[in-house]
């Protein structure tokens, strides 16, 4: 089994003190004592990794004998995801981030259920930002997986008009997503469509030719780690 990695926004040094919540989190919740190895992220492509020499309730105390940097990830990957109801918009946003997409956008689609105000839209950054952040952790990546804010159908016209490669999943399209060609790099973005499927308008603006995955219809809580593992099979993957 690997190490445990936590979140550090500095992890340099021969002895780096891992404190505040994460590192309670080690020494309490783990229970991560003297001589166990973590690893601490800076969550974009820094690493560094040791045992602990010293733990208390109010953290642990790493010696660093490993350290490094991954670039990111090329090609890099964006899903963009309509904001599901209820529970699936967490396993949604766990999901992407365990498969190593780089970037989340919630999208308020015209047939999402949810309904924007600014406390809205405040309490759903926050709730994805901390189940991809923990997800980035539980999988353990250097790079943590990005959750950008809530974007209008206008914004994500922009982002696939702007991509190397724009994938907009529709169960009605003929065309298969496994005969799209990944680019060796650049930007992939997918877009996931709400339960109550893509309106008109939004595939017009789109500009895109939507894509299918298969002969079955996926919810749109598992739609983007499918499609995005497809891409990514045939990508970063090989």
């Amino acid at each position: 089994m690997g190490v445990a990695v936590f979140f550090h926004p500095d992890p340099g040094g021969d002895e780096v003190v891992l404190d505040g919540p994460e590192g309670r989190h080690a020494a309490v919740v783990r229970r991560i004592g003297p001589g166990e190895r973590i690893r601490l992220t800076d969550g974009r492509g820094t690493w560094a990794e040791g045992p602990v020499v010293n733990a208390s309730k109010a953290g642990v105390t790493v010696a660093v004998d490993e350290r490094g940097v991954v670039e990111a990830a090329d090609p890099r990957v964006v899903v963009v995801q309509a904001v599901p109801k209820g529970e699936r918009a967490e396993l949604a946003v766990e999901m992407l981030t365990e498969v190593g997409v780089d970037v989340i956008v919630p999208w308020n689609a015209e047939r999402s259920q949810f309904r924007a105000n600014p406390e809205r839209v405040e309490k759903l950054l926050a709730k994805w930002q901390a189940w991809a952040f923990e997800a980035s952790k539980q999988s353990r990546r250097t790079w943590f997986t990005e959750v950008a804010p809530l974007a209008s159908t206008a914004d994500v016209a922009k982002l696939l008009a702007d991509a190397a490669l724009p994938a907009v999943l529709h169960e009605e399209a003929t065309t298969p997503l496994a005969t799209l060609d990944p680019p060796g790099s650049g930007t992939i973005v997918i877009v996931i469509g709400p339960e109550g499927g893509l309106a008109p308008a939004e595939l017009s603006s789109f500009a895109v030719a939507p894509v299918r995955l298969g002969d079955t219809v996926l919810r749109t809580s598992t739609a983007g780690v499918a499609a995005a593992s497809a891409l990514l099979a045939r990508s970063r993957w090989r």
